[in-house]
């Protein structure tokens, strides 16, 4: 089944080659770090460093920002360890290297999955135990880590209903996956409870909570919001502002749209709009679109000007400042949920008390907007043909706009719920601590026989 697999893999990577190679000379993605992704990765013995490794692994933007409190604690409690950090996206890779800045001993990309590179990579960092965002199923990373006896845990794990009808057509293969690991830590029972239906070990699983109710705004991040305030005059009570946030095409045209009839509707002295798209490849693409909208706007990454603090609209075309506008909003659309992708967090807003909206597709974050509903913290659209969504969500902005009592109270009571939740950090930790304690009751065993320990000599958790 993994012959197949690398197999597959193999065909995949050749198939979309063409597109990676377009990617890479347009937009710098996958270029970037190549030769880490085929193993060669930094090596920390190199420098003399004998702590064990622990290596956290996160995706992307979101996850690697939601692993920062858990880094912290990770070096807190067991500070005879060295922290080391992989993501698998350019913006990832951009946002950790500063995320993670002080805390991290390395940060790199996340090898592909092909047994001869994950094994490169797996020498050259040799960790002691692997923690990996939000349930990515690696399958050769997961085996060769086994075989390496490196300790492997899933940490603020979750498994959508769509991750999990796909998963169930090749159950027999994912249940081999799932139980190379030595724990599962998930967000929810219901997350728990896929994962058991999916084959793997019921003494695996726990359930956490989420770690991303647990972040707060930094005194860096602080730093950034008087920023853009200053550039771009968001002090001006009269002119409120809207965010709309990690948008997907085609919800930046549906929310200028929404835009501009709420400006007709003369709310106010006029809101102003932020606009921060999800991905950074297609920055271009939504400049292009606000040249087309006729209002003046300006764009975050080019040089400051005075006509900044009178645009109505201002692009956010950068990495890891989106945290930092959510204090400057009155209102926040998330996005990813008009487009049908699935939803983005909605407790990043929370933490500043702002008011949030979102479209109906929210099954990526489903029990945490349920939380929110089930306390008047949110504002969910209901689904929506694109034809109509502009109309539905001006009205929505419109009414709000102009119910300041309960613009806050929806604000606040979006802070309290995430106060409410808080402490899944903790929870992982403690959860966690076999994992680093049974692997140095191994340690003289490991160098008695060398790496690649067979899977049996693997001390049972606790």
């Amino acid at each position: 089944m993994y012959l197949f697999y690398s197999i597959l893999l193999t065909f995949g990577f050749a198939l979309l080659l063409p597109r990676f190679l377009f990617d890479a000379l347009r937009h710098g993605k996958y270029a970037a770090g190549f030769r880490q992704r085929m193993g060669s990765l930094p090596s920390l013995s190199a420098g003399g460093a004998q702590k064990p490794v622990v290596w956290l692994h996160c995706v992307s933007v979101g996850e690697t920002q939601a692993a920062r409190p858990l880094a912290r604690a990770v070096l807190e409690h067991f500070p005879a360890h060295a922290l080391v950090v992989s993501t698998t996206t350019l913006t990832g890779q951009r946002v950790a290297r500063e995320a993670f800045a002080g805390m991290a001993a390395e940060v790199f990309y996340f090898p592909f999955d092909w047994a001869w590179s994950v094994r490169r990579a797996l020498r050259r960092v040799r960790p002691s135990a692997v923690l990996v965002m939000e349930t990515e199923l690696w399958p050769r990373f997961f085996r060769e880590c086994r075989k390496a006896d490196v300790r492997l845990a899933v940490v603020n794990g979750r498994i959508s209903e769509n991750s999990f009808r796909r998963y169930r057509l090749v159950r027999p293969f994912i249940s081999r996956v799932l139980n190379d690991l030595d724990l599962a830590v998930m967000q929810s029972e219901s997350d728990a409870e896929r994962a058991r239906l999916l084959g793997l070990v019921p003494d695996k699983v726990r359930v956490s909570g989420n770690i991303k109710f647990d972040f707060e705004i930094d005194a860096a991040e602080q730093t950034l919001t008087a920023d853009l305030r200053r550039r771009f005059g968001f002090d001006d009570e009269g002119r409120p502002l809207i965010v709309a946030a990690s948008t997907h095409a085609p919800e930046e045209r549906i929310v200028l749209d929404a835009f501009r009839e709420l400006r007709g509707a003369g709310a106010g002295r006029g809101p102003r709009l932020l606009v921060a798209p999800r991905h950074p490849e297609r920055f271009a693409e939504v400049a292009a679109l606000l040249d087309a909208s006729g209002f003046a706007w300006a764009r975050r990454s080019a040089t400051p000007l005075p006509t900044d603090a009178q645009a109505d609209v201002v692009l956010l075309d950068t990495v890891g400042e989106l945290r930092a506008a959510y204090p400057l909003a009155e209102l926040v659309f998330v996005g990813g949920s008009i487009a049908q992708v699935g939803g983005h967090n909605v407790m990043e807003p929370a933490a500043s008390a702002r008011c949030v909206v979102t479209g109906a597709h929210t099954s990526n974050f489903r029990a945490v907007v349920g939380a929110f509903l089930e306390r008047d913290a949110l504002l969910q659209l209901p689904p929506l043909a694109e034809s109509e969504a502009a109309h539905v969500l001006a009205e929505t902005f419109r009414n709000l706009l102009e119910d300041a009592d309960r613009r806050r109270r929806v604000g606040q009571n979006a802070r309290a719920v995430l106060d409410e939740n808080r402490g899944a950090t903790g929870r992982t930790i403690a959860l966690l601590a076999p994992i680093f304690e049974a692997r140095r009751e191994s340690a003289g065993l490991r160098s008695a026989r060398g790496r690649g320990l067979a899977s049996d000599l693997r001390p049972p958790l606790p």
